[in-house]
């Protein structure tokens, strides 16, 4: 079982591999979603979009498409603490500032701000820690705005090449930047980054460029070169096609991150900080798959 949602029109005007672009047309982002928990629970979608420990979400406003990844950090769990609920609160509070039009399409390090502040302000405490990684289409400008904090990410592919990917942050070894929020004795012992350390960028995008947004789940399973191999089997931009591909990419890096005798990047990752690690990495994962077209209400 698996569990894809997808987001547009059944029938967009975009040909993978780019055309020609037009000023005056507005683009959108195509979507599709699939994920996976650790614990081989494959597909089992928690309320607000969350897989395992990850969430997620996608927006659209009259003047932007916005997606969201999140990773929430499992060791708070020793602690009686369920990691996913400081994950998906975190983007569901992104989801709503963007429908409420509380957001600046060429600032996402804004959005992620003005989320963390929310839940930091909840009467409520909610503890926990995330990494986060925010994408925003411009429709008009036809630029992409990015921002990463952590070891989630994204890439674009054009022409069957990644022209951009996000760089991942580390503070060492598996130990991703991240937002946390911890009970007041044990903060300054609580690793916690702000949101404007977050890495950004913004560039053009083209009709039919591929962007996926993942979870380090995914990063720490599947190289980029068999990234691209599974992209290059996405012919169409209909929604069966992106969710086929959305799946297939997701399901592969499952069953890779439960082979023992798999040299994963997250192993070989391991291996050049000095550590006698093979195999993948059991880890939720979450993939959004989507495919820039041109805009139609």
């Amino acid at each position: 079982m698996f569990s894809v949602l997808s987001y547009g029109r059944l029938v967009t005007r975009a040909v993978i591999g780019g055309l020609s672009q037009t000023d005056s047309r507005d683009y959108s982002l195509v979507t599709a979603r699939c994920g996976f928990e650790k614990d081989f629970r494959k597909g089992i979608l928690k309320k607000g979009m969350c897989y395992g420990d990850d969430a997620c979400f996608i927006a659209r406003h009259r003047s932007a498409d916005v997606l969201g990844v999140a990773d929430g950090v499992g060791g708070w769990r020793d602690y009686g603490v369920d990691p996913s609920q400081f994950s998906g609160t975190l983007m569901k509070t992104c989801e709503r500032l963007v429908k409420e039009g509380r957001f600046v399409p060429s600032n996402p390090v804004g959005v992620l701000t003005s989320s963390y502040y929310e839940l930091l302000q909840n009467k409520v405490p909610l503890l926990g820690s995330s990494t986060a990684c925010i994408v925003v289409l411009d429709r008009r400008s036809h630029r992409l705005h990015t921002a990463n904090l952590g070891d989630s990410g994204f890439l674009v592919v054009r022409g069957g090449e990644v022209v951009h990917r996000s760089d991942e942050q580390q503070h060492y070894f598996n130990t991703p930047f991240q937002l946390s929020i911890a009970p007041p004795e044990a903060e300054g012992a609580v690793l916690s980054d702000s949101p404007d350390a977050a890495d950004s960028s913004s560039f053009d995008v083209q009709l039919g460029d591929i962007i996926l947004t993942a979870t380090d789940g995914l990063f720490d399973n599947m190289p980029e070169h068999m990234i691209l191999q599974e992209l290059k089997k996405l012919k169409k931009t209909n929604y069966e096609s992106i969710q086929q591909t959305a799946r297939s990419i997701a399901e592969q890096a499952h069953v890779l991150a439960y082979d023992p005798n798999y040299m994963s990047p997250f192993a070989q990752f391991a291996c050049d900080n000095g550590l006698n690690v093979r195999g993948g990495k059991p880890d939720d994962i979450t993939v959004l798959l989507s495919i820039v077209a041109e805009y139609t209400d």
